[in-house]
């Protein structure tokens, strides 16, 4: 049985999720990638388990992934992050099939310990098609969380509203009841 998930924000897109394997609680980062475990809870979390593996060098390789995810997301469009990105995505490709369903697609690996690092990649590619302005970092500025707007007007700006957006309107709250 896996242990459960300990972060305050899950169910975003997979790459948005991997980024959220790090968070802030009260004032210090947290991490869930610090072993194989947090890496299992992390693909359970993801419905990833049963395909990828969650050993050493498939932990080193998310890391990595990680890594190159975070400087695409804070820097849009920055040469670091998409050579990073982009040599993520150098170790597995897609192949087309024809299913009984239809054409399909299946991604390949030579080395199955980068699958859950690919899929997190390709997943951000997968959101810069649909959205790359609904990709957004939490507005509190203690948080380090990121989300996938999917607001029907797309001006959502916190993680969550019962955390960080109530944070800040307790802040603003209290700044005011001080001016009166």
């Amino acid at each position: 049985m896996t242990a459960p998930d300990p972060r305050p924000l899950t169910g975003e897109p997979v790459s948005l999720d991997l980024l959220n394997t790090c968070w802030m609680y009260g004032g210090v980062r947290q991490d869930l990638l610090t072993g194989p475990e947090g890496l299992h809870i992390w693909l359970a979390s993801n419905s990833l388990d049963r395909r990828f593996p969650a050993d050493a060098a498939a932990l080193e390789h998310v890391l990595v992934a990680r890594e190159a995810l975070a400087a695409a997301v804070d820097s849009p469009g920055g040469k670091a992050g998409i050579e990073r990105v982009n040599a993520v995505l150098g170790h597995g490709r897609i192949r087309a099939t024809l299913t009984p369903e239809g054409p399909g697609e299946e991604a390949e690996f030579e080395d199955p310990s980068w699958g859950a690092a690919w899929t997190a990649a390709r997943d951000y590619l997968d959101l810069l098609r649909a959205a790359p302005d609904r990709i957004r970092r939490c507005a509190h500025s203690a948080c380090i969380l990121h989300f996938f707007d999917t607001s029907r007007n797309g001006t959502r700006r916190w993680c969550s509203m019962a955390t960080c957006g109530n944070r800040a309107k307790a802040s603003r709250h209290y700044a005011k009841a001080r001016e009166a």
